[in-house]
């Protein structure tokens, strides 16, 4: 199965290019800019270094989310697209999800996040048994100190991963103590597409059309106007 992974949804852009079960090609970016500009001159190198030609893509696997609006926005716009111009399945999966499995191996639990400013961000629970993630508590959008609040109550080992640890580790460290665990390699806090590849010749089909981004909380301007509309009907 030939299988194209795209992961725009948080500052890492990743593509990879999954052929006859095996990796053949993996371009990963670390740098802040809009993935709208890099992303298809991306996926048309990474084609080509596969030696592979878009008519031979039998599936397309996206990161749906959680993360930045725009970046997730825009990696499942190009998956969705793709794959209904070239009448080819696709399938997604949590972001979240995704980075978890940096930390497949790891004995206790696994909690990914991502920030998401003001104190919050995007998490959840994970525990990796026979080569299978499994989700302790769901994936939320939650201030994170509340959060560490709720998992130092499982009494077990977690390891965080997290490509914006920097902002969050002294806190982690103070509400957790000894519980709290980090890769010893800063690349495990970033997503791997070559994982992305691997775990779409698994997953689920979707349909094209209801596949929608995992924002797991709404737009802020979307909020604002909802918290307008309400206003206005109890005048």
């Amino acid at each position: 199965m030939n299988i194209l992974a795209i992961d725009t949804s948080n500052q890492v852009m990743g593509v990879a290019i999954w052929k006859d079960s095996v990796l053949k090609a993996e371009h990963t970016t670390n740098i802040k800019r809009n993935h709208s500009i890099g992303l298809m001159p991306a996926i048309d190198h990474i084609m080509k270094e596969a030696d592979i030609f878009p008519k031979e893509l039998d599936r397309i696997v996206v990161a749906k989310g959680p993360g930045s609006y725009t970046g997730v926005r825009i990696g499942v716009s190009i998956a969705k697209t793709m794959a209904w111009t070239l009448n080819i399945p696709i399938v997604s999966i949590s972001s979240l999800e995704l980075l978890a499995y940096n930390g497949m191996g790891h004995a206790g639990y696994i909690c990914p996040f991502f920030d998401a400013r003001r104190g919050l961000v995007y998490t959840g629970l994970f525990e990796g048994k026979a080569k299978e993630l499994h989700l302790i508590k769901k994936e939320q959008n939650i201030d994170f100190k509340a959060w560490l609040d709720q998992v130092k109550e499982v009494q077990k080992p977690i390891l965080f991963l997290s490509q914006d640890l920097y902002i969050h580790q002294k806190v982690i460290e103070e509400k957790l103590g000894e519980l709290a665990l980090f890769p010893s390699l800063s690349i495990d806090h970033l997503p791997r597409p070559g994982i992305l590849a691997e775990l779409g010749e698994k997953l689920p089909v979707e349909s094209t059309h209801a596949l929608t981004p995992n924002y797991l909380r709404l737009v802020e301007a979307e909020a604002n106007w909802l918290k307008e509309q309400g206003k206005k009907s109890n005048e």
